[in-house]
């Protein structure tokens, strides 16, 4: 039994010592490379304070020299509108993209070399979507039993469906309204179809609140009648009417008519452009990532390629002696 033991303790033996030989090793070289890469530091340290300094001026120069700033509207597309903003934005960052500066002259941006890219996203509102709106409470319920109701509210086709909707835009410098809002605002108005939807729509508004205020005055008439038949009459004719069913109808629909009025008011608001404006912020500088940070980031990006370069050469004269 002892005998058969003994040569396994041998070999862990011989195993652990040997594992400790290649830590000892790897621990060595570590350190090997360490006093290598400060002996390069050492060789190098004019050439290196050089490149920092220098990447720090230019740092500081295109910090100066090259800006951006984040221009946001939020807009409400009226009258089933949605999809034609859409593809009016996608055309307007194809012209970008395509430097089309006359184009971009045409439609009355000021500047149009300095834009940058334009894009417009849903703001996503379920709320907003199911507001008062039965059917699209059914929609988005049956959709729901059919997949993640998360992918579904976020959906390209459910987005577009959302009330509000965020553009934003980039310029190269500061803008004003009238250089870039305006003309984009202006841009995304023209549609000769829209523009008599909306004449048409307005006009319905109209007749509307003009009906409803006629039948507002008119049941006015009936509760002052009702009101001098109170003052005439007491008794077991004043039970009667409080109990009059007839009469608390006519009520609701009076109290009905006046909300519906308020709302076709708001409604008249929203409606006066077929891309309504709602608000806009210009002018914010991007902060995000490099933007405003080169003077920090460029001396240690030129330092790292040049002790990278380094390092390459110093395998490539190592590879070509073991090749020689």
């Amino acid at each position: 039994m002892s005998s058969n033991t003994s040569p396994n303790t041998d070999n862990q033996e011989i195993d652990l010592g040997q594992l400790a030989q290649k830590v000892s090793g790897l621990y060595d070289r570590f350190l090997n490379s360490i006093f290598k890469f400060i002996l390069f530091l050492k060789r190098n340290a004019v050439v290196l304070g050089l490149l920092f300094v220098v990447g720090a001026a230019i740092g500081f120069f295109l910090d100066k020299k090259v800006k951006t700033y984040n221009h946001q509207m939020i807009v409400l597309p009226n009258f089933g509108s949605t999809d034609f903003v859409y593809a009016q934005i996608d055309l307007l960052q194809s012209k970008i993209k395509e430097n089309d500066t006359i184009f971009l002259k045409e439609i009355g941006i000021k500047e149009p070399k300095k834009l940058g890219e334009i894009k417009i996203e849903p703001i996503i509102d379920v709320y907003k979507f199911v507001d008062n709106k039965v059917e699209n409470f059914d929609l988005l319920k049956l959709m729901a039993e059919d997949g993640n109701i998360d992918k579904i509210i976020e959906g390209k086709i459910t987005s577009k469906n959302y009330p509000f909707h965020t553009l934003t835009f980039t310029t190269s410098k500061l803008s004003s309204k009238d250089q870039t809002v305006e003309p984009i605002l202006n841009f995304l108005n023209e549609s000769d179809y829209f523009k008599q939807i909306q004449k048409e729509s307005l006009q319905n508004i109209q007749v509307k609140m003009n009906e409803n205020d006629s039948i507002i005055s008119q049941i006015n008439g009936v509760l002052n009648q009702f009101k001098n038949k109170m003052n005439s009459n007491t008794g077991d004719k004043l039970v009667y009417f409080n109990e009059n069913t007839q009469l608390n109808e006519i009520i609701k629909t009076k109290d009905l008519l006046i909300r519906e009025q308020g709302n076709l008011r708001l409604d008249l608001v929203n409606l006066s452009k077929v891309v309504r404006d709602i608000s806009f912020i210009i002018n914010q500088k991007e902060t995000k990532g490099v933007n405003g940070k080169l003077k920090f980031v460029l001396p240690f990006l030129f330092i790292f390629l040049f002790i990278l370069g380094g390092n390459l050469m110093r395998f490539y004269k190592i590879q070509s002696l073991k090749n020689q």
